[in-house]
């Protein structure tokens, strides 16, 4: 998520924050809510933190009913009178079943909470590889498939209006899971939805980051058990999942931001005061305190709250969070969004517990930044730690992939040396397979506009994503040629032609004319990459663009080769094959494999206008 746009205006925005009831008298007690709302016995880290609400519960002290494994660590009071933290240690010979913790105060209340054992199921928690192809989808927008749960009751938006680009328009994780065989025919093998979680907000609540109950689908999507079936019915059709998260901010009506356990659960300001988004703060040698403290202090937006996540309880809540659904789902992998704007030291430790616990779980940010280097800085890198802060994530979403790739077809013919230096600059990161290259997301243009809509082009940027390194993720529709520009935003997140009943085009049933041949394109060259590993376990040697052609290789030790070769010019080109005699030595023919067209000669490739040439070579 990268945009700015606010729904309310700064002052609301401060009224919000100064008032908030968090500290005003509780009424009688009632039922508390425990968060996590249950927990796992196993866990490499057997401490737990819970955070304990229900009205005037602060006054009360805790005890410990007996339970084999379990010891109480101790209590704390928050700053509101509703709040307990209660602090646990589960041992590995805990027993499952439900602890008893007991409330002694003006009226006792006794909690039955739940210890669960971990799933050891190695099909569960797959992580991702450079086999692996992503689609992105948003679900509000790509399915409906359970008209029953468009409108639930109690939400504060309680309608559909699919002619309305910020309402919600009723797709749903059933609507995504009757179409896992259309994903599979693409050749896709992981799904990301957009956050799934509760996003209870009263406007634009759609896109899903604005999170207002961690611990909770948001029930327009489903409901808990439905995700957990989601995830299974996926891994069933071998179909990852990837999560979509928010570590730096919650919505506005979250209920621990309308009910505060303390005024420091979040980041506050005289005025409200946003970021400066300005994530070179965070290494420029030179950088004012002020001007870093505001890139992760600041809010990301008016009905964004900014979590405070120096504060140690805040940060073991997020990190339990978390743990909690990876536990709870057996999900794949997260992409975790804004990441630079959240704080340094959090990141760290945030990426250490959950790497402990599940070292094979895939881990992605987004960092929006315009530079190799500053991209870099955000993943596993050479680097080493700046003013504290050393990256512990395994990859990034390639922005710069993605730039290098539009700013080389837009218009007449771009420069093609900006894809060459983006992979030039792999030599920062400790692993750059482990990046995710794209042509365009929910935040940017439509890959198709944005190239002019101009299909050869269309075609040279979806062979450079499927066979350049790193685990290639395509957004919902580009398949199909959806188009449009990002402003606003709401342009580039149309519902998926055919996933409503009635719709008059449906391109899950059928895709003619140019739509058909996008389809297929991409069908075919994901598919050759699933059945042939060295497309997404080879090395890579590319060669210095020349008269605008770009040529790079994929290769293995056992032989196999696969040459990409692109015209970026409108004049059909004649190259000189044998400068890349390095890689082509002991083959003497190709074939390319989209089309099945046979290459007699390796010494001279006569290459036509803005064409990529997906050659796998022959001895």
């Amino acid at each position: 998520m990268h945009f700015f746009r606010s729904f309310l205006p700064a002052a609301a925005a401060a009224l919000l924050l100064a008032a908030s009831p968090a500290l005003a008298a509780p009424p009688a007690k009632t039922a508390a809510r425990i968060d996590p709302t249950y927990w796992f016995v196993g866990m490499k880290n057997p401490k737990l933190q819970l955070l304990v609400n229900a009205p005037g519960i602060a006054a009360d002290q805790v005890t410990l009913a007996t339970y084999p494994g379990v010891t109480l660590d101790g209590f704390q009071k928050l700053e509101s009178s509703n709040y307990l933290i209660v602090n646990l240690t589960v041992s590995p010979q805990a027993q499952l079943g439900k602890l008893q913790l007991k409330f002694a105060g003006a009226k006792p209340l006794t909690y039955s909470y739940e210890l669960r054992p971990r799933n050891t199921d190695p099909a569960r928690t797959q992580g991702l590889t450079q086999a692996d192809f992503i689609y992105m989808l948003m679900p509000d927008r790509f399915s409906n498939g359970d008209p029953k749960n468009d409108v639930v009751k109690g939400t504060r938006v309680n309608h559909i209006a699919r002619d309305s680009m910020y309402a919600r328009h009723g797709g749903d994780l059933k609507g995504i899971q009757n179409h896992f065989d259309y994903l599979k025919q693409l050749g896709a093998t992981a799904v990301w939805p957009t956050p799934i979680i509760e996003n209870d907000m009263p406007k634009a609540s759609y896109h899903g980051y604005a999170v207002t109950d961690c611990y909770k689908v948001d029930p327009r999507y489903g409901t808990n058990a439905e995700y957990v079936q989601f995830v299974k019915a996926a891994h069933a059709q071998g179909l990852k999942v990837v999560q979509d998260i928010v570590l730096n901010h919650w919505g506005s009506y979250h209920h621990l931001f309308l009910d505060k356990p303390a005024a420091d659960w979040f980041h506050a300001f005289p005025t409200f005061t946003r970021s400066n988004y300005n994530a070179f703060t965070l290494n420029d040698p030179y950088a004012s305190r002020r001007d870093r403290m505001l890139e992760n202090d600041g809010w990301f937006d008016t009905t964004m709250p900014d979590v405070n996540q120096s504060n140690p309880l805040v940060a073991t809540y997020l990190i339990q969070n978390f743990l909690w659904w990876v536990e709870s789902t057996g999900l794949d992998g997260y992409r975790i969004d804004t990441y630079p704007y959240s704080e340094p030291k959090f990141l760290m430790d945030w990426g250490k517990a959950i790497g402990d616990e599940y070292p094979k779980l895939a881990l992605f940010g987004e960092a929006w930044e315009g530079t190799e280097a500053e991209q870099a800085f955000f993943a596993q890198n050479i680097f080493p730690p700046v003013n504290g802060f050393k990256s512990n994530l395994p990859g990034v979403l390639d922005f710069q992939i993605c730039f290098g790739i539009s700013d080389v077809l837009k218009g007449d013919g771009g420069d093609l040396n900006k894809l060459y230096r983006a992979l030039q600059g792999d030599w920062m990161y400790t692993d750059a397979t482990r990046n995710v290259p794209f042509l365009d997301n929910h935040d940017m243009s439509r890959f198709y506009s944005v190239i002019g809509e101009d299909f050869a082009k269309y075609k040279m940027g979806i062979a450079w994503l499927l066979t350049l390194r790193g685990t290639p993720q395509l957004y919902y529709g580009t398949e199909v040629l959806m188009k449009n520009f990002s402003d606003p935003d709401g342009k580039v997140r149309e519902d998926f032609p055919g996933g409503w009943a009635g719709d008059k085009t449906n391109y899950f049933a059928s895709r003619p004319g140019q739509a058909g041949e996008a389809f297929d394109y991409v069908s075919k060259l994901a598919n050759y990459r699933k059945a042939h590993p060295v497309l997404s376990s080879g090395k890579l040697m590319q060669f210095i663009p020349q008269d605008g052609v770009y040529t790079y290789f994929r290769y293995n030790d056992a032989g196999e080769c696969v040459m990409v070769i692109a015209n970026n010019t409108k004049e059909v080109k004649k190259v000189d094959g044998t400068r890349y005699a390095e890689r082509t030595a002991g083959f003497s023919s190709g074939v390319e494999v989209v089309s099945g067209a046979s290459l007699a000669d390796l010494k001279t490739l006569t290459v036509p206008a803005h064409t990529a040439w997906v050659v796998e070579l022959r001895k």
